[in-house]
């Protein structure tokens, strides 16, 4: 029966399969959004610019904090330089994170690199770094030495990416909890970083 008339089987069976047609494309369509996630990869630079990837760990057993640079590379995936420092006091993660890019700006510059890619994973501080506005937190000496920083490089430009692109630095950064000097790889890879630097090159060849 259907709308109080009784309709032919055939008719039925074929409203079954629309139904049941219909039901399978918004089943696939449904599995296809839940199942879909973005995974952004760590890229290398291209030309003569090189990139630096940094990042901050708070260490709450001595309300710490840790500085990461991963390592400053090249367009051949090649390490250049990589830090690994012991942070102050902070009450924030954006404090962190921005005495962190302080600090590796100043050491990128010391080492002698002039085009340079900046790439950190907390977006409240890139989105400030590149701001056209001054910040008129509390941080704002900070950032102002940040951008006096960055005037001192021939090329400079932030890019702000997820955690999984920013492995190495994580890695450096957490690792600082066990310094009290600044620890310095040159031309090296830091070996506590083998792991995750591995995964950035083989994500290349995918």
């Amino acid at each position: 029966m259907h709308g109080g008339k009784l309709q032919h089987p055939s008719i039925l069976t074929q409203r079954t399969r629309e139904f049941l047609a219909d039901y399978k494309d918004k089943q696939a369509l449904l599995a296809t959004l839940v199942s879909t996630e973005f995974v952004q990869q760590w890229r290398p630079p291209t030309g003569l610019v090189f990139k630096l990837n940094f990042d901050a760990a708070i260490f709450a057993n001595t309300n710490s904090s840790g500085v990461g640079c991963t390592i400053i590379r090249n367009c051949w995936v090649e390490v250049m330089v990589g830090l690994s420092a012991h942070g102050p006091s902070v009450v924030s993660s954006e404090e962190a994170e921005v005495l962190a890019c302080r600090k590796v700006l100043e050491f990128a510059l010391d080492s002698g690199f002039s085009d340079l890619v900046v790439e950190g994973d907390n977006a409240t501080v890139m989105k400030a770094i590149v701001s056209p506005h001054p910040n008129r937190s509390r941080l704002e000496h900070i950032y102002d030495d940040i951008s006096t920083l960055a005037s001192g490089f021939r090329t400079f430009s932030v890019n702000c990416i997820k955690r999984n692109a920013n492995a190495v630095a994580h890695c450096l950064a957490r690792y600082a909890s066990q310094l009290v000097e600044d620890m310095v790889w040159m031309d090296e890879s830091p070996p506590l970083a083998l792991k995750a630097l591995y995964l950035d090159l083989s994500s290349l060849n995918e």
